[in-house]
């Protein structure tokens, strides 16, 4: 078995932490979820519960990690109580990893496909049908979309194999750095253009009535706020290990609830950031804002077309995008690989060329389900292979996951309390509160259990 890796620098596992969570959650769902739910209050709200609900799970899922110096395949295993049976998640949270890059790899590879033809120009003088129509006759194409998907799979698995330090780091700290800054210009750009002062309105300015009423006067206030608690919920990608493998990367030096914030707050600044890009320039352009995940491929293109040099901001647009889930690709992968290196003695060499040929495979039924395999509807009329995948991850194993999570870091019969708050509260800075115990105990759990019934009722509710 080769020996473990550490991370070189204290920045390079904030930014690589951050990049796991950083991805489509942050800078697709959140601007449409925010405009749907009506702008800055919805924002507020969510904030509030990604400090209860998020940061105490993320801080656990840390502590897993670095307390076994494992990853998801040994970690459950090495802290729990001899004769127990925590170890059985393991299976579920490396399958959770597997189901994300199932559909997250196509994804990107949409992203990386419009950051390609923004840049040739495929975009201009089209209107809004017309992108539509092109983002249509994508979905149509299997081949391309293979390709495109392959290519997310072989750069991000090319960087994994490179090692923790000289590939995972060292790349991903450069393309986190360029992605801050190339947000840095589209927020300038975007919030200079004429009549995006509604938008500024709109996003910085709590209007509550907004949260309460939707346009009809429908009382939406039960729903944003459960919507607000599902984004800021699974925001971190938490429950499946894969922000726990870079727990087990790094020293003791500094306790865990203060990294953990620090990732929560570069994580949130970009979500935050991302809403100054689109929402002035919807405004600007008199795009709704809760266009629904039609607003970056299909939306956005139409308001770059309008701009002076669009062509420029579009492609960095999306450019900017593709990093946001490369970064999240990356992270993934490296837990992929590692689950079989801690688990069956494999080399990094031998981990990376399984599960290059595994993703290529699994990530193939998402590819057809939007054409050769679209009349295979699982999740109802109109659903798509995606839609299963989602719902099984995201509605299933990520709340469960971090249920299981909570539950080993707070019971007897698992790691325990104060095995959990030592190792969480090693090293110096921002030390996780005891005071909170009877909170994360007997609150918490009751809060993420709401989550995953609420997401439930919300699929298949009347």
């Amino acid at each position: 078995m080769e020996k473990r890796e550490k991370f070189s620098t204290r920045l390079g596992f904030l930014l690589i932490s951050a990049g796991c969570a950083i991805g489509l959650g942050n800078v697709w769902r959140f601007p449409y979820i925010t405009g749907k739910y009506g702008g800055a209050a919805f924002v507020l709200v969510y904030l509030l519960f990604l400090v209860i609900l998020g940061l105490p799970v993320m801080v656990m899922e840390f502590s897993v990690g670095r307390g076994s110096q494992k990853s998801i395949a040994l970690s459950f295993q090495a802290l729990e109580p001899k004769g127990t049976k925590w170890h059985i998640y393991s299976w579920f949270g490396i399958a959770g990893n597997y189901l994300l890059m199932m559909f997250y790899t196509v994804v990107a590879g949409w992203l990386l496909l419009y950051c390609v033809k923004m840049a040739m120009g495929d975009f201009a003088g089209l209107d809004a049908a017309a992108v539509g129509g092109e983002f249509g006759a994508l979905m149509g194409k299997p081949a391309l979309m293979a390709l495109f998907m392959a290519i997310v799979v072989l750069i991000s698995m090319g960087v994994c194999s490179l090692g923790l330090q000289n590939g995972v780091e060292k790349i991903t700290k450069v393309m986190m750095l360029c992605l801050l800054a190339v947000m840095a210009v589209l927020v300038v750009r975007s919030v200079t253009l004429s009549g995006a002062a509604e938008g500024l309105r709109f996003y910085l300015m709590p209007d509550f009535h907004n949260l309460v009423y939707d346009g009809d006067g429908k009382i939406i206030l039960g729903d944003a706020v459960f919507a607000a608690m599902g984004q800021a919920f699974f925001t971190f990608s938490l429950g499946i290990g894969a922000l726990a493998i870079f727990g087990s990367y790094i020293g003791k030096e500094h306790t865990l609830a203060g990294e953990a914030v620090r990732v929560g707050v570069l994580d949130t600044f970009v979500a935050l950031m991302a809403g100054l890009i689109i929402f002035p320039a919807c405004f600007a352009f008199g795009v709704a804002p809760d266009s629904g995940p039609n607003l970056i491929f299909v939306t956005l293109p139409n308001i770059f077309n309008e701009m002076p040099l669009g062509q420029l901001w579009g492609t960095l647009f999306f450019v900017f995008m593709t990093f946001a889930a490369l970064s999240t690709v990356i992270a993934v992968f490296e837990n992929i690989i590692t689950f079989g290196m801690d688990k069956w003695g494999w080399s990094r060499k031998k981990a990376v060329l399984i599960n290059l040929a595994a993703i290529l495979i699994l990530s193939m039924p998402c590819v057809l389900g939007f054409n050769l395999w679209s009349g295979l509807q699982p999740m109802g009329p109109g659903s798509v292979i995606m839609d299963l995948e989602d719902f099984i991850i995201s509605d299933n194993l990520l709340p469960l996951g971090s249920l299981v999570y909570l539950l080993f870091c707070v019971s007897r019969k698992g790691w325990g309390w104060d095995n959990f708050l030592k190792e969480a509260n090693t090293g110096s800075g921002l030390r996780f509160p005891k005071a909170v115990r009877f909170y994360v105990t007997w609150v918490l759990p009751f809060i993420v259990l709401a989550v995953f019934v609420v997401g439930y009722w919300n699929r298949f509710g009347s």
